[in-house]
């Protein structure tokens, strides 16, 4: 059965300001929805809310057609912040390692690493330390980490962050990928991604009381 991602309601605040409220969106497998608006409008906020990472003040967040209905939905979510969260002292390869294990797949993490830094362009570089690595390789071998966790739900949050022009085209690809395969990408972005078909949400924030 395909996946399909319901939003109904969804409302967030940070301390007493509210965020953002009544967010409804439904996503099917294949989707996509582009999360656009200033900064400080809640993008970041709404996709945290999403993966289980910030209260939410109201609203459901419901993924049909998993194996396991019962089991939480962020179990089924891939989140890839502005954070890269790869440890700078371990190798390139073994935060690869690590992010296989803790996602529970099976197979040979070790390949499945060296199989996803060759779609990111980092084919050869996996036994350097994450930290010698320069930003945007940084956050190319962050995007392998979504490789690596095979998650129906994809959640990155300024995905082309420290990225040149190639590297964004190879997001796009990442991404139309991921879709092809019934997946759904969420993606808060300032730059323009060719991400054809996708739904937009674009935020506006609440003012704070003066």
């Amino acid at each position: 059965m395909p996946i399909r991602l319901r939003v109904d309601g969804l409302a967030a605040s940070r301390g007493e300001d509210p965020i953002f409220r009544e967010v409804c969106l439904v996503l099917d497998a294949g989707g996509a929805l582009l999360v656009t608006g200033r900064n400080g409008t809640g993008k970041s906020t709404f996709l945290r809310t999403l993966a289980g990472l910030h209260p939410a003040d109201s609203g459901t967040i419901l993924l049909e057609g998993v194996t396991d209905p019962t089991a939480p939905v962020r179990e089924s979510l891939q989140y890839l912040g502005h954070r890269n969260a790869m440890k700078r002292d371990l190798t390139v390869a073994e935060n690869l390692v690590f992010w296989a294990r803790f996602s529970g797949q099976a197979g040979d993490p070790a390949k499945d690493g060296d199989a996803a830094l060759e779609a990111v362009g980092l084919g050869g570089l996996g036994h350097l330390p994450f930290g010698y690595l320069s930003a945007g390789q940084q956050r190319r071998a962050a995007l392998a980490r979504l490789l690596v966790a095979h998650r129906p739900v994809w959640l990155m949050d300024e995905p082309t962050a420290a990225l040149d022009t190639a590297s964004e085209r190879m997001v796009e690809a990442l991404i139309a990928r991921h879709r092809a395969t019934g997946g759904i990408v969420i993606a808060a972005t300032h730059q323009a991604l060719d991400v054809p078909g996708a739904q937009t949400l674009t935020m506006s924030g609440f003012a704070v009381p003066t």
